[in-house]
């Protein structure tokens, strides 16, 4: 794409997404590339699609658009390295100039006696239809009082500490690959040549991420897409899943699906999924599968100099391999295992529902010893259905008080939103909820005092994420709770293979032998339970 091809893009594009309220003051110019990259505005134009590498372009494109725009005036201001879209006003220059003249000549005014009066020159150049510029009447910053304008930037600027924990915890690898909306090669083909018969495309499809169907003998592509695609329970990479436990070597016995109604075989395990079902498609002649995010892998060359947001541990933290136990959470002794500064769990609850695990009663999860894991620290639960109020009774009851809650969008394998979910009695569920609780502790005054290791502000409470095998949650609330809380011993609860990882202990019934990394920990269980057969730093034993 060239320089004046790219800037016609952003002039245009920027126009077009604030007129259509896609896109909202103040914002960054990554967050505008983001939205020009998924409103495909370049497939109108009949010019290639931006990438994320075309940052810096885009942003000395702003520059200069920001000294003369055909479409209005842009603020902008540099904070934190990044370059911010502070304000924006849509609308000819030339038509703002008849609507609003330049000021005229006026008598000197008495502030004090005129404040005094309740007016401020900004008030009575108001009335009599005078501003200061043309954005002034036509946006909510450019209607501002100086003071207040100056509030507002004071506002929008981060404070030393917000910048330094957010260049700490700056993602290394956050580039992705946008997937077009047309799924197939094929059909964007087809929509782009429709577009301007003349002037074929080369390639004939965009860019972006493309799928192909899985056209198996026993499919019929007259039926659409199958509502779970690649969760369905017909598929073969499902039974693959290392969410399924599988049966003992030797045993003949073949991978058993759950059983049920729906879609996608269930209730049928020797009937397959008609619907049709995807794959990625792509090519070596494609190119990189993913974008080269140079930009965004700058690693932080020198530490610190103070002791900020490194957790409870400070700078002496040591990063654990995974380690975990295999047990039955009903029965085992917690107060083996110490004390922990995170917990996460996500139980069975019991929804009345038909699950593919076992479930268990409120009564039972009312009586898990959780309150023996914790003196301070969060507690991240994870809630659906009915649960949400049985999670937040069983807070109060292991002594947590509720700060905040995380809800995760679930989309499917097409980055769509899942219509059909498998839980919910009344609707389908496309979302599910995490409450986060932090242990309840007063000072003398009766006030909740919070950990002060905690990063508060640095994330979001919404996580947008494709769904993946039966109760296994993002791998992006993990990131989340780590930065919150870097460094410290972390603890999962019902966790699954795949959920273990660096740093993390994690119990469940479906993890097989135990692994343990802390000497002190294995001296404990080896005492507790004798009987117990696991892995010691890489070491396998026998407890006698």
């Amino acid at each position: 794409m060239t320089d004046d091809e790219l800037s016609l893009l952003v002039s245009t594009g920027l126009q077009t997404l604030l007129t259509s309220y896609r896109i909202s003051t103040p914002l960054t110019s990554m967050d505008l590339l983001l939205a020009l990259i998924s409103s495909r505005p370049s497939a109108a134009l009949g010019h290639t699609m931006p990438r994320l590498t075309d940052l810096p372009r885009v942003e000395k494109v702003l520059e200069a658009l920001s000294s003369n725009w055909d479409y209005g005036s842009i603020q902008l201001s540099h904070e934190g390295g990044e370059l911010h879209i502070t304000d924006v006003h849509v609308g000819s220059p030339h038509v703002l100039e008849a609507i609003n003249p330049r000021k005229r000549k006026r008598a000197p005014i008495d502030e004090d006696a005129d404040s005094a009066a309740g007016n401020t020159p900004d008030e009575i150049s108001s009335s009599n239809g005078e501003n200061d510029s043309s954005i002034s009447m036509n946006t909510p910053l450019g209607n501002l009082s100086k003071d207040l304008k100056e509030v507002y930037a004071i506002l929008q600027k981060s404070t030393a500490k917000g910048r330094l924990l957010a260049e700490r915890f700056r993602s290394l690898n956050g580039g992705f690959e946008p997937i077009c909306t047309y799924i197939t090669k094929v059909d964007c083909a087809k929509s782009r040549s429709e577009a301007d018969p003349s002037n074929l495309p080369n390639p004939p499809f965009c860019n972006l991420l493309h799928f192909r169907p899985l056209i198996r003998p026993h499919t019929d592509p007259s039926l659409g897409h199958c509502s779970y695609l690649n969760t369905c329970y017909s598929e073969p990479t499902y039974s693959q899943s290392p969410s399924i436990t599988p049966f003992p070597p030797g045993t003949g016995a073949r991978v058993s699906l759950p059983s049920g109604l729906g879609a996608g075989g269930r209730g049928k395990e020797k009937a397959p999924c008609r619907y049709l079902h995807f794959e990625i498609d792509w090519d070596e002649k494609d190119g990189p599968l993913a974008p080269n995010d140079g930009w965004r892998t700058q690693r932080i060359k020198k530490p610190f100099k103070i002791e900020l947001g490194m957790g409870p541990n400070g700078r002496d933290m040591q990063m654990l391999p995974p380690q975990w136990i295999n047990c039955d959470l009903r029965r085992f002794d917690y107060s083996v295992l110490g004390k922990f500064h995170v917990i996460m769990a996500d139980p069975p609850w019991d929804i009345h529902m038909s699950l593919p695990y076992g479930t268990m009663t409120d009564d039972e999860m009312r009586a898990m010893p959780i309150p023996a894991l914790q003196d301070e620290g969060l507690l991240f639960l994870w809630v659906t259905g009915r649960a949400m109020e049985v999670g937040r009774e069983c807070l109060r009851v292991w002594g947590y008080t509720r700060v905040d809650e995380v809800v995760w969008v679930k989309t499917n394998q097409l980055q769509r939103v899942i219509r059909t979910g498998r839980t919910g009695h009344w609707l389908n569920h496309t979302k599910e909820h995490m409450l986060v609780g932090v242990k309840t502790r007063t000072d003398a005054a009766g006030n909740l005092t919070f950990p002060s290791w905690v990063n508060r502000g640095l994330d979001t409470d919404v996580i947008v994420s494709e769904v993946r095998e039966t109760s296994r949650k993002p791998d992006e609330v993990y990131g989340l709770i780590e930065r919150m809380c870097p460094g410290g011993r972390k603890i999962e609860i019902f966790g699954r293979k795949h959920n273990t990882r660096p740093g993390w202990l994690t119990l469940g019934n479906q993890l097989g032998q135990d692994q343990i990394y802390e000497e002190d920990l294995a001296a404990r269980i080896k005492a507790r339970y004798p009987e117990r057969f696991m892995s010691v730093s890489g070491q396998a034993m026998i407890t006698r």
